[in-house]
């Protein structure tokens, strides 16, 4: 049994915390002796030069043994040098030790920095650079986890039996068969707003029958897509968040990873599949719905009938119209899907976080939901599609 080590050293701009030995129960007083007389202020001027950038690396490759008095003081650590100011990369790190850092503690969780309290001009610039950097580090957190679910669908991908078919078809029932009411109901009345809307401009410029145009091109290639898709981000992307959390609080995610299956496999890749799978199917769904519904009050307001409205609408719709919704509809899915698990994954153990990070999920969601239709908007008219 090798005594748990801890060194801090330079390594080029960045400082380097080299992690050797055991760290269990036996030689814990030793090492927490060490973390005490960690002078971190005094190694941010010592090991950092080139520009000022406080980055540290936590070196694990000679940890040997890690157990939960281990992993305690490891947070520990981790919480002392980002206290300090520095981004902390941790590579190669044994997913046993990760995930026994992660139950403890967790990298998330570890890293506690309130905004500053100052007032004034010097307090609203110091939360600004507060602010941005927070960004920067949820951006930096879920960039990995997006990662980490690619790898593993790619891996799943070759070895399909440890899909979970079964939850899979599940989550597409709640997700897409349960949602139809709610979606349908609201598509056809935002068809009927439009219509009416729509139809109170363009009488004044006698100019009634481009009303379908106005709702045709506006519902098949923008309103229907995003509106359903906000709809799943508050109704089956906050459900994601709250039924991982739970399973985290009540230690079920634990347990599984114990027994040695993956969170990843077991939990996110059956709902993102699932969503991916059935938000196209809603779409399509709230395209017909708010036709319908704009055809109807078309007829109300200004006289012009079905047969009319749907013939006026072959003429000026294309096929690529419905196509740029419907290419959409899969991202915005796995976006929404991403969201809720990586939310729910981040759980703490107690039932505030369930509520704080279900909240931050739907609008998370419905942030990037809007961010990449933006995107979409300007790729299609760079394309001129």
């Amino acid at each position: 049994m090798a005594d748990g080590r801890l060194q801090a050293e330079r390594d080029g701009t960045a400082l380097r915390l080299r992690l050797t030995g055991d760290w269990t129960l036996t030689h814990a007083a030793a090492l927490l002796s060490r973390l005490g007389g960690l002078a971190t202020a005094g190694l941010a001027s010592e090991h950092v030069t080139g520009g000022g950038q406080r980055r540290a690396v936590l070196d694990t490759t000679g940890l040997g043994r890690l157990d939960t008095a281990g992993a305690i003081l490891l947070v520990r650590l981790y919480r002392q040098v980002a206290d300090q100011g520095f981004e902390i990369d941790w590579p190669q790190a044994r997913r046993e030790h990760r995930a026994l850092f992660d139950y403890v503690g967790g990298a998330g969780e570890a890293i506690t920095v309130w905004p500053p309290s100052g007032s004034g001009l010097i307090g609203m610039i110091e939360y600004l650079g507060w602010l941005t950097m927070f960004f920067v580090r949820e951006a930096r957190r879920f960039t990995a986890f997006i990662g980490q679910v690619t790898e593993t669908a790619m891996l799943t991908a070759l070895r399909p039996g440890r899909m979970r078919f079964t939850s899979m078809v599940h989550h597409m029932e709640e997700t897409g068969l349960k949602a139809l009411p709610i979606v349908g109901l609201l598509s056809f009345l935002i068809g009927m707003v439009m219509a009416y809307q729509g139809a109170s401009q363009l009488q004044k410029f006698g100019a009634e029958i481009f009303v379908v145009d106005l709702i045709g091109i506006s519902v098949l290639r923008e309103l229907g897509v995003l509106l359903t898709a906000i709809l799943i981000a508050g109704r089956s992307g906050s459900a994601f968040t709250a039924q991982i959390g739970t399973m985290k609080v009540n230690e079920e995610i634990a347990a599984m990873r114990t027994l040695g299956l993956d969170p990843v496999v077991v939990l996110v890749l059956p709902r993102m599949f699932a969503l991916m799978l059935t938000l196209p199917v809603l779409t399509f769904f709230a395209d017909v719905m708010g036709l319908c519904g704009g055809a109807l009050m078309a007829w109300n307001t200004l006289g012009i009938d079905p047969y009319l409205f749907f013939s006026r609408l072959q003429e000026v719709i294309v096929p690529r119209t419905f196509i740029v919704g419907m290419v959409k509809a899969p991202v915005f899915a796995a976006l929404i899907a991403l969201v809720g698990c990586y939310e729910g994954l981040r759980v703490k153990r107690d039932a505030e976080s369930v509520g704080r990070l279900t909240t931050r999920s739907v609008v998370q969601s419905i942030f990037l939901v809007i961010l990449f239709d933006a995107l979409f908007s300007i790729m299609f008219n760079i394309l001129k599609v």
